[in-house]
């Protein structure tokens, strides 16, 4: 059978891939010998990252600046990778955004602004790359990065639009899995718990949050780098071919009790 995991030859696009889970799961995907197109709004972030990423597991990567809601560049952006590569095999969405703050004080615009990246973002993306690249190809992978707060609620730092939106996201999984199935193209998402970022280190240190892992998290600790990388790999492979409208929460055991 030999390499489950062999990712030679497939062209992955990730989105949100300037820092942080993005720039991981590329790393992990690269580390199969995917080649790899890093998408985010910094230019100067992905073209750093498609060039780490060369010089470490020797595939091809680039750089495409992309800002998810904008439908236009959007369609540039896969048209760039289209020209590159000629093809698409892999799509994690993962660029997201998140307002905290009590319900009642949520702005109009803070959940106008999450719907728009988290849901209406990675949908965008789906929709071009599946029209002109996975369904003429009749194969595709497409992974979306959803938040186990897409499955349940929390009361110790409120966050609405981003659960409504990653819940949006669990949802729209599906309803692609079921669609697309027919062309060959599975789509499942991710649900990480709490992981360490640039963006999360600070609050996650906390002694509040600290506190709270303890009881609410069965493996008594927050997520590292690198234990979602082996949750994309497995979603990400040609083997992996009848897994799809599927949710895989990385969350230290959150959402079992």
């Amino acid at each position: 059978m030999g390499n489950y995991f062999d990712l030679k030859g497939n062209v992955a696009v990730v989105t949100g891939c300037s820092t942080g889970l993005g720039v991981q799961m590329a790393k992990a995907l690269a580390s199969q010998g995917c080649n790899i197109v890093a998408v985010a709004r910094r230019q100067n972030l992905i073209e750093q990252v498609a060039e780490d990423i060369k010089k470490e597991f020797g595939v091809d990567a680039i750089g495409v600046r992309c800002d998810i809601t904008d439908t236009e560049m959007v369609e540039a952006a896969v048209k760039t990778i289209m020209d590159h590569f000629g093809r698409i095999d892999i799509l994690i969405n993962n660029a997201g955004t998140g307002a905290v703050a009590p319900a009642e004080d949520i702005t109009d615009d803070q959940f106008a602004n999450e719907m728009n990246i988290d849901l209406f973002g990675s949908f965008k993306m789906a929709r071009e790359v599946a029209k002109k690249a996975m369904i003429p190809a009749k194969y595709g992978r497409i992974i979306n990065i959803a938040s186990m707060y897409g499955l349940v609620g929390n009361k110790i730092a409120g966050s609405a639009p981003y659960h409504a939106a990653k819940g949006g996201v669990v949802n729209l999984t599906r309803a692609l899995a079921a669609e697309w199935g027919k062309y060959n193209i599975t789509c499942n998402a991710i649900c990480p718990g709490y992981f360490y970022t640039d963006l999360t280190r600070e609050t996650l240190d906390s002694d509040f949050f600290q506190a709270n892992a303890k009881t609410m998290i069965p493996m008594e600790r927050y997520g590292n780098e690198g234990e979602l990388d082996t949750a994309a790999i497995f979603l990400a492979s040609p083997k992996t071919s009848y897994v799809t409208g599927m949710m895989l929460p990385v969350d230290g055991g959150y959402t079992c009790m």
